[in-house]
């Protein structure tokens, strides 16, 4: 059985009957999990466990662990900065905000790899503005070339640990007030505006090394009339034709409010798939999952079920003594050192489950 187009989420701590009814569809591909599907590291490696073991080839199993104000797994684990935390250590020390930053993207993918996660939706290549309270600083930075600096570093990171790398939100969120989540984000600025500023960090990323791409549930006027996720314009003529990109194009969230401007989720689906995306996440709704699954029942698309195989995580042989390396216990060093001169302080309330 091979992969299929949709990345669901599941009930809780425990797959339930209908959790692996809806695994088990041919139209799935992956899974993402939140904060409420976790409980300590030793029930979400059990959990993980299981669900790689009811397919061959096994699904993907995702997180978004940012760090900051996005990070689904904390008791028992590390805590992350927010990005921008990272940029604003690199306007006063460049270089060692590039090492630490490399740091940092290697402990959180070494230590997702650890509990069997294949992949985290990271790192964020927005432009870190002021106006978007929904990135705000998850975001490195708002110059492009301090984002590509520290974002190329964050990759390396992820990659020594096995783990492959999934920029967002394309063509660029961080340039708009409205959280996609919640409205349709309208950006009024031209296209040439969006190429000389956001589009910068995708274009050099892309270059470097980047095996997926999140779309952004934003429709930019002056450019086309549908959200990024639903245009052919942005994800074949600029990613895929102008930008040389050969990876795999993630739907944001279709359960999201910016997701609703085409109608029900089969129409969502479809008009994401024909605009060019190779998996589609359907979070926080039952309902709307099924109508997916149900609706690409005779789907197929061997071009990006050979993209998405990529994706599962490769951790080297002494992973298993991860904990104990002396690479772990420098890193974590420094990253704690980090925080502690960062004054960096979390609130709880600052944490939203859903935020994808």
């Amino acid at each position: 059985m091979s992969l299929g187009p949709v990345m669901l989420d599941v009930e809780g701590l425990v797959l339930t009957d209908a959790d692996r009814k809806r695994l088990l569809h041919p139209q799935t591909g992956g899974v993402i999990l939140f904060a409420r599907n976790y409980k300590s590291p030793q029930q979400l490696k059990a959990l993980v466990e299981e669900i790689h073991s009811i397919r061959n080839p096994r699904l993907i199993v995702a997180a978004d662990q940012e760090g900051g104000r996005v990070q689904r797994f904390r008791d028992g684990f590390q805590r992350l900065p927010a990005m921008g935390l990272l940029g604003d250590l690199y306007d006063k020390d460049r270089q060692k905000s590039i090492d630490l930053t490399q740091q940092v993207g290697w402990i959180a993918a070494s230590e997702l790899l650890f509990y069997g996660i294949d992949l985290s939706f990271s790192p964020v290549l927005d432009l870190g503005h002021k106006i978007s309270t929904v990135i705000g600083d998850r975001a490195f930075h708002t110059d492009p070339e301090a984002i590509v600096h520290l974002a190329n570093a964050f990759i390396r990171g992820m990659q020594q640990a096995g783990m492959e790398a999934v920029g967002k939100h394309f063509p660029g969120h961080g340039s708009v007030e409205g959280d996609s989540h919640h409205v349709m984000p309208f950006d009024r600025r031209t296209l040439g505006t969006i190429e000389s500023h956001d589009l910068q960090t995708f274009r050099r990323v892309i270059k470097t090394h980047l095996t997926g791409i999140m779309m952004a549930h934003v429709i930019y006027e002056k450019v086309d009339e549908f959200p990024a996720g639903y245009s052919p314009f942005w994800i074949q003529q600029v990613l895929r034709e102008q930008l040389k990109f050969d990876g795999i194009v993630f739907s944001d969230d279709l359960s999201m409010s910016g997701a609703a401007s085409v109608g029900g989720y089969a129409e969502r689906a479809k008009v994401s798939l024909q605009a060019g995306c190779d998996m589609l996440l359907v979070c926080n709704n039952p309902q709307g999952a099924d109508e997916v699954l149900d609706y690409l029942s005779n789907y197929n698309n061997p071009v990006s079920q050979l993209r998405l195989v990529r994706l599962h995580g490769r951790p080297d042989k002494q992973h298993q003594k991860l904990f104990s390396s002396k690479q772990w216990l420098q890193s974590v060093q420094d990253l704690h050192d980090f925080m502690d001169e960062s004054e960096l302080t979390l609130s709880d309330d600052l944490f939203d489950s859903s935020n994808i």
